[in-house]
């Protein structure tokens, strides 16, 4: 996570006195100045930027916009932070690079918030993130009301005084006994307790319901639970028996662990009329055997208090159940530590199992080759076999043939038909496994067949039953937790709190609410506080972020964002709009790298950097506001702002192919039991508002059903009922933003394929031939020609303890990832290092005439990734960069026109400009034959589609209906639709244009 440097011991900035250090200039009119950037494609950029105002960073992806923000502005005020710290805290930290510039004068404390900041501990959730959670903690632990979390009954220690108050609120003449259970549902003969009673002067015990004398032969069932309780004192209500009944109290708390339970006697609803005769002391009657228990329940339950008796405890414990408490306080409530974690998942909420669901992906094959991970393992198929002998089984049997107990016995173990040896399973086997192997890969193939299953103990909320029986104004810290953002504020505005309690959480409700407002403005509202961190979208997370910095209320801060609008619908941008205006008010300058034009139209002062990508770019194109913009002849988005260039509404929607994909009763997460149909042969959009179930839909009901139907190697997803039209489709191909790899050794250059023709052209040199050079000389991923330094990554990783990993360059091949002697090969110049170095434009020329590599380079100019380096590493990538890498990466592939594509939110990250050209590419695949379906919020890709399936209306439990369906123009008539308003809106600007014949 980015620190926030505060830099007042090392900047050249005006002190709050109005003095100035000797030899620094006069800052006082507010101005950042940068003098000579340099970084990336920076051309010595000389700028001034206002403080304390909205300024947007514009420009086509790759014109250095973040180069600029980050790279450069956020990454000197970084290094001064670091500077400032002391040489006990740089050595964890590390020293930072300082960017390519020459001088940067009045630079505030900068804080980045950008989307690679998305947490991958499955602690992490969006209440521990945004510190809701840990305000809720403090408030129930120091509001909150014990119950017990078997009874529900409120815990309360009391003392003495008040149980002797409360008996003598009964009606005079009522009597009762005072007793002290000293075994509560416990098996056992108890023979010694019974000894040591009689002998300290007792004289009546009640067992199991019955008094009795001790006196008498008692002679318990070992086999069977009892309660005793010592009666230890008759009386009458009526005035005077106060002393008494308070030494009666004293002793019975101090025989029962302080619980003392009242048995009023004429109670008409007692069980037990008689219950101080004396009865049969024949050894018949004194048995306590099974029929005479059967009136009481067996374990904790035993006890039930019953409508004559009262029950008093001067512990934190339920004088019912025993069920103890300790004060209660904020440690109580967190799943991260022991003292409020499950005891089961340890406070994770799921376990981690085997799924039979998974290990068996297709149930129709026969048993050898049903258990998916065994199906090409000889070992396997000799533990089915002698599984299939125990059991008397033909393993040419379909699995769904085999008995439930069959079934039963293969997954989980079990005795042969003659009980003589015992099969441990394939479940337990896999978990032996998974549990002992020390070989990583063997372990991630494993892991395809874990699933995370909601702990039966805590049902998922983390917390142990103590915690979780907390209320406050009838309400349980889960219950807030588990429903959305909007209604769990809600809920703490309705609390009904004593005065006491009102007292106490009055501040800590105000922060509360603050927070959760926050997170309403940016349209978070559809969340809940317990989602996981790290099943948000990089967009969610950076909002989050967004909202936490807004509540620290941090005024004269440099903020940093990174296109903050994105997954985020057209409807939601004007709140997410206020909440940047809200953090400029207090006093802050943001700078916002962005594409959306109701942001650049709300900006103060507008950066364009262009004109083009890469080494065309990095010039300021226009500098000012939004009017300078729309003038600036230069710039592209200014072109497309002014309508100078426009991407055109298509005059005429596809017809498509006529058949479809069918998705029947789809009801996962927030799904509503709702019937979808998806044309093909068509651009199909998904859209709908944040949070309404379009991921559900396609990636965890759609793809899982195609994935099933084509390999058979995943299960048919369980949350919908059926889906048509499969046989449509002969590939499926998911397109989203998940990184290319997580090493350096991962490159578009290796990701496309493009790098094996490079090789093949370098191997065939005149000399390497001379040298015998084979095409795995010029792999950095195998021993021979690659820096052995480094392993061939140009770079070393050095571990960073709590922080992230930092890649260091090597020193041996200065980040060339070659030895010397494959550096030697050159092809029309250029060294293999020189080649991973130039841009994807620059490699295009150079291979030109190679048929092998010249398509696969000209797909990825023609996604917009001409200025991306042949050889960067994917880690160095932006999301919306790797999915475009994987879009030409598919795109140069030959075409089925049975193809279906599966694209989540491909504008990521782009311009006006490379919309355009996303839009041309994503035309011509769809006029192959093949079909597109997009997640999008874009409104230029949702108009230019043949067919919108409009999800809604609200998010998270408010969404997963199904809103409107039909054509752009058919959806931007639908009153109900958010997108469809916003849609007819954008149509009326930039209508179809019929072309003339």
């Amino acid at each position: 996570m980015s620190q926030p440097a505060d830099l007042s011991d090392s900047l050249p900035v005006a002190s709050q006195n109005g003095h100035h250090p000797k030899g620094v200039k006069d800052n006082s009119d507010n101005t950042i100045r940068i003098r000579g950037a340099r970084q990336h494609n920076l051309k010595n950029l000389d700028l001034e930027l206002p403080r304390d105002r909205l300024i947007v960073f514009t420009g086509v992806s790759g014109s250095g916009k973040s180069s600029l923000a980050f790279d450069t502005i956020f990454a000197e005020g970084q290094r001064r932070y670091v500077e400032s710290l002391s040489a006990y805290a740089r050595q964890f930290l590390g020293q930072l690079d300082k960017p390519d510039v020459d001088a940067i004068e009045g630079l505030s404390p900068a804080i980045s918030i950008d989307q690679k900041s998305t947490s991958h501990n499955p602690r992490s959730t969006v209440g521990t993130v945004t510190e809701i959670y840990d305000y809720l903690r403090l408030l129930f632990g120091r509001a909150g009301e014990p119950h017990c979390p078997i009874c529900d009954r409120s815990i309360a220690p009391q003392t003495v005084d008040e149980m002797c108050d409360r008996i003598m609120e009964l009606p005079d003449g009522t009597r009762f006994q005072i007793l002290a259970p000293v075994v509560r549902g416990k098996k056992g003969t108890h023979q010694k307790l019974l000894s040591s009673l009689a002998s300290e002067g007792f004289v009546r015990i009640r067992i199991n319901g019955e008094v009795r004398e001790l006196s008498d032969s008692i002679d318990l069932d070992k086999n069977y639970t009892h309660t005793i309780e010592i009666v230890v004192d008759r009386l009458i209500k009526k005035l005077g028996i106060q002393e008494r009944l308070t030494d009666s109290l004293t002793t019975c708390l101090r025989h029962a662990s302080g619980i003392a339970v009242i048995d009023i006697l004429n109670d008409t609803s007692a069980r037990h009329s008689s219950a101080l005769h004396k009865g049969n002391s024949s050894p018949d009657s004194t048995k306590m055997s099974k029929n005479s228990e059967e009136t009481s329940t067996d374990g904790e339950d035993s006890h039930q208090q019953k409508p004559h008796e009262l029950v008093f405890s001067e512990n934190f414990a339920c004088p019912e159940h025993g069920a103890v408490m300790e004060e209660l306080s904020p440690r109580l409530f967190s799943f991260n530590s022991p003292y409020g974690a499950c005891p089961e998942c340890h406070g994770l909420g799921n376990l981690r199992k085997f799924s039979p669901y998974l290990i068996v992906p297709d149930p129709s094959k026969p048993l050898k080759e049903a258990i998916a991970p065994w199906a090409e393992k000889e070992s396997g198929l000799s533990q089915l076999s002698a599984m299939g002998k125990a059991y008397g089984i033909n393993l040419q049997t379909p699995w769904n043939h085999l008995s439930p107990e069959h079934q039963h016995n293969i997954l989980y173990g079990g005795s042969d038909n003659g009980g003589h040896r015992r099969f441990s399973g394939v479940i337990p086997l896999l978990q032996r496994h998974y549990d002992e192997t020390s070989s990583e890969q063997y372990k991630q193939k494993l892991e395809q067949y874990l699933v995370d299953e909601q702990c039966e103990v805590c049902k998922g909320k983390r917390l142990k039953p103590e915690a979780l029986a907390v209320q406050l104004g009838n309400c349980r810290i889960a219950e807030l937790t588990a429903v959305s953002i909007r209604d769990c504020r809600e809920r703490i505005d309705n609390l009904k709190l004593s005065d006491r309690q009102s007292q106490i959480g009055h501040l800590v409700l105000k922060e509360i609410c603050s927070r959760l407002q926050f997170l309403l403005d940016v349209g978070l509202d559809y969340l809940t506080l317990d989602r996981p961190a790290m099943t948000l979208s990089g967009g969610e997370a950076q909002r989050i972020r967004l909202a936490t910095q807004i509540g620290s209320g941090l005024t004269g801060v440099l903020y940093v964002l990174d296109e903050p609008s994105i997954g985020l619908h057209q409807r939601d941008n004007g709140r997410l709009l206020q909440t940047l205006v809200k953090l400029r008010d207090l006093g802050n300058t943001l700078i916002v790298v962005e594409h959306d034009e109701e942001t650049i139209r709300a900006a103060d002062h507008i950066i364009d950097i262009g004109p083009g990508a890469g080494t065309w770019g990095g010039h300021i194109v226009a500098q000012g506001n939004f009017e300078t913009l729309l003038a600036a002849d230069d710039s592209r988005t200014g072109a497309y702002l002014s309508g100078r260039q426009v991407i055109e509404t298509p005059a005429q929607r596809r017809d498509g192919n006529g058949k479809f994909l069918a998705l029947k009763n789809a009801h996962r997460n927030n799904l509503r039991n709702i019937d979808v149909e998806i044309p093909l042969g068509k651009l199909v959009c998904i859209t709908g508002v944040s949070g309404s179930g379009k991921s559900t839909l396609v990636n965890e009901l759609l793809y899982p059903a195609l994935q099933h139907h084509l390999t058979r190697k995943i299960p048919f997803p369980k949350n919908v009922d059926a889906v048509e039209g499969l046989d449509c489709i002969d590939k499926a191909i998911v397109i989203d933003q998940s990184p290319i790899g997580r090493t350096p050794r991962s490159n578009p250059a290796t990701y496309t394929g493009v790098f094996d023709a490079i090789r093949d052209i370098f191997s065939a040199t005149i000399e390497a031939k001379a040298r015998g050079y084979k095409p795995g000389q010029f792999s950095f991923n195998v021993k021979g020609g690659r820096c052995e330094a480094c392993g061939g990554q140009g770079v070393n990783v050095i571990e960073m303890n709590f922080l992230p990993d930092v890649y260091v360059q090597c020193e041996v091949c200065k980040g060339d990832r070659y030895n010397r002697e494959t550096l030697q090969v050159k092809y029309k110049g250029h060294s293999i290092a020189d080649v991973l170095n130039m841009t994807i434009e620059e490699a295009a020329e150079v291979f030109k005439n190679i048929p092998k590599a010249a398509p696969r380079l000209k797909t990825l100019i023609d996604v917009g990734l001409g200025y991306v380096h042949l050889g960067q590493t994917a880690p160095t990538l932006s999301g919306g960069e790797a999915q475009r890498v994987k879009l030409a990466s598919e795109l140069s592939r030959r075409a089925t026109g049975k193809t279906l594509y599966l694209i989540d939110e491909p504008t990521t990250g782009l311009s006006f400009y490379d919309v355009h050209k996303l839009l041309d590419v994503l035309q011509r695949l769809v006029d192959k034959g093949n079909s597109i379906l997009v997640i999008e919020h874009n409104l230029d890709v949702i108009r230019c589609a043949d067919w919108v399936i409009d999800l809604g209306p609200e998010g998270g439990d408010k969404g997963g209906e199904l809103i409107a369906i039909g054509t752009p123009e058919e959806v931007a008539k639908n009153s109900r639709s958010y997108t469809g308003q916003y849609l007819q809106q954008v149509l009326q600007q930039h209508p179809a244009k019929v072309k003339s014949e």
